[in-house]
């Protein structure tokens, strides 16, 4: 079957990228494995400083709604096992979309951090425990213990709290070559100062705020106190590392060691804590597969997630007519998400000659993608502006050397 469009990803980008191209007349096709649109969108609850509440499920179904008043045929449950010029997307249920124009929004997975006993029944990673409690309204455990330090963990473990669970503490994850970071409380402790924003109340405010300078920082994390410190009343342990998961036939404790400021093992004794589930974070990577199966030029900026497919300002790919949106071009917010796949949308419908002022149109998209990415509450890597100032040095140097 030939479209105008075949979007890969029902999450926000996909399904924004979808609505635009649709109501301006392109025959669109929109692929997912899931049964549902939404993707990760639907399990994200958090309240903003500004705006009140953000109930992605909500915004979700709106979106829904939209693609299928706009008549957009939507291929749920299914797989793309293969992406050919030009092109042609292969689903595993037999069909074959083809299309001048792509758009990869297939996100982004958690990184994993192994640790001795992460394989039990009753561990999983934390964005697991996201789509239990807030798309299945299903606790994951009773007691549970999160490891890693990250926004996703911080905002998962409140909506965990939200739903009854009783989180014992979020902890750091032993050093090993996997954790890097994550096991150290000298940099968790300016991780943390750059969410100063994002405190739940005046002090802690105040003291992110302070801790932002680095002689405090160092301060802090040799005084932090030995019981944690608590963020809506859950503790948060940077001098405490879960070792061990252990239990016999599933989860049953965790075994905590007391860390230096480097993360390195200290001499005090080993406690065990009852816990009956363990979520592990180790944050997000972008999903680049498709992008390079489909031949794009992909590069390794840490400060966007790790590899990613390099992308010119309208987010097209060093394939012609492949483009990409959201976490695919780097781990940011929903929100940034869907103003990526608006902008996808309006260059494409642009590009089939059906949009009149195309260019102001596109120029209004790109800078809707630059104000949601100003405004957003939560930024994922504290690096993200270098890291899009060294995607467009590439870019660049990338357009030369194939021109």
């Amino acid at each position: 079957m030939k479209y105008d469009l075949v979007v890969i990803g029902a999450g926000p980008a996909g399904m924004g990228a979808a609505i635009i191209a649709a109501s301006h007349g392109a025959r669109v096709a929109l692929v997912d494995e899931n049964p549902v649109p939404g993707g990760k969108l639907r399990g994200q609850i958090y309240k903003e400083p500004k705006s009140g509440w953000w109930i992605g499920e909500k915004i979700a179904r709106n979106m829904e709604n939209k693609i299928k008043q706009l008549g957009v045929p939507c291929f749920l449950e299914c797989e793309v096992w293969g992406i050919y010029p030009k092109w042609k997307v292969m689903l595993n249920n037999g069909e074959q979309l083809e299309s001048d124009f792509v758009l990869i929004a297939t996100g982004a997975a958690e990184k994993a951090i192994p640790i001795p006993g992460w394989t039990k029944p009753g561990v999983m990673a934390i964005g697991a425990a996201q789509v239990l409690a807030n798309i299945q309204r299903v606790k994951p455990g009773n007691r549970v213990a999160i490891i890693g330090l990250d926004v996703l963990s911080l905002t998962i473990a409140y909506d965990l709290k939200m739903a009854g669970v009783d989180v014992v503490g979020i902890y750091l994850p032993p050093l090993n070559a996997f954790s890097s970071d994550k096991s150290n409380p000298l940099k968790m402790i300016a991780y943390l100062s750059s969410l100063s924003h994002l405190a739940p109340n005046p002090m802690l405010k105040l003291l992110g705020k302070i801790g932002q300078k680095e002689s405090v920082q160092k301060l802090g994390v040799n005084y932090y106190p030995p019981f944690g410190m608590r963020v809506w009343g859950i503790p948060l342990h940077l001098r405490k590392a879960v070792v061990e998961i252990t239990g016999n036939d599933i989860v049953e404790e965790i075994e905590i060691a007391t860390v230096d400021r480097n993360g390195q093992l200290g001499r005090k004794q080993e406690k065990r804590i009852s816990v009956d589930c363990v979520c592990i974070s180790g944050g997000l990577l972008p999903l680049v597969e498709l992008a390079s199966a489909a031949g794009c030029e992909c590069v390794h900026i840490e400060e966007l997630g790790g590899l990613i497919p390099l992308y010119n300002d309208q987010l097209e790919t060093t394939q012609s007519g492949v483009f990409v949106a959201g976490n695919s071009t780097g781990i940011e917010g929903a929100k940034v998400a869907m103003a990526q796949g608006e902008l996808v949308g309006t260059v494409i419908s642009d590009q089939i000659g059906l949009v009149k002022d195309g260019p102001e149109l596109i120029k209004k998209a790109k800078e809707k993608v630059s104000l949601e990415r100003k405004n957003a509450v939560i930024k994922f890597h504290p690096g993200l502006e270098n890291g899009r100032e060294k995607l467009e040095r590439l870019s660049r140097i990338s357009e030369v050397n194939h021109y």
